[in-house]
């Protein structure tokens, strides 16, 4: 199966947006440019969809959703690999996400749950964070200062 996984560009947006919606994952607050977004295809077709969004020195993995007939092939853990690699080498301290469904997914990942009163600002601020996401959900962070270039 020949995957291909790049950088999301801006005019790609309607169908991430698409995408994410059938996967049962937030749009409403998707950034327009899909910076640090990265799009899994394969033969042109949109399989994947990972992204990091960053504040400051932190960033907040969101997104993550593979076509259910394409999961369990490594896809989803390849783009989060590429993510974490890319937030390591920009000098992120540390990665967060907010699951309700996947956070023993996660933990294959260095994720561990947190209260969410240890999550910094920047991330609280998000409408993610804040409104879009249900108080129940599972805050989880990685820590990347151990990692080097």
């Amino acid at each position: 199966m020949g995957i291909q996984i790049d950088h999301a560009r801006p005019e790609e947006k309607e169908s991430v947006v698409s995408f994410l919606k059938k996967a049962d994952l937030l749009t409403e607050d998707l950034p327009s440019s899909l910076r640090n977004f990265l799009l899994a295809k394969h033969d042109g077709t949109l399989i994947g969809v990972a992204g990091l969004e960053i504040f400051g020195s932190v960033g907040l993995l969101r997104s993550v959703a593979v076509e259910p007939a394409c999961q369990g092939k490594g896809i989803a853990g390849q783009m989060v690999g590429q993510l974490l690699a890319g937030a390591a080498e920009q000098g992120l301290q540390a990665v967060y996400l907010i699951t309700t469904t996947a956070d023993h997914y996660f933990d294959r990942y260095g994720f561990m749950a947190v209260n969410r009163e240890q999550v910094p600002e920047a991330i609280q601020q998000t409408r993610q964070f804040g409104s879009l996401c249900p108080s129940s959900a599972v805050v989880m962070k990685r820590n990347l200062k151990y990692q080097t270039g």
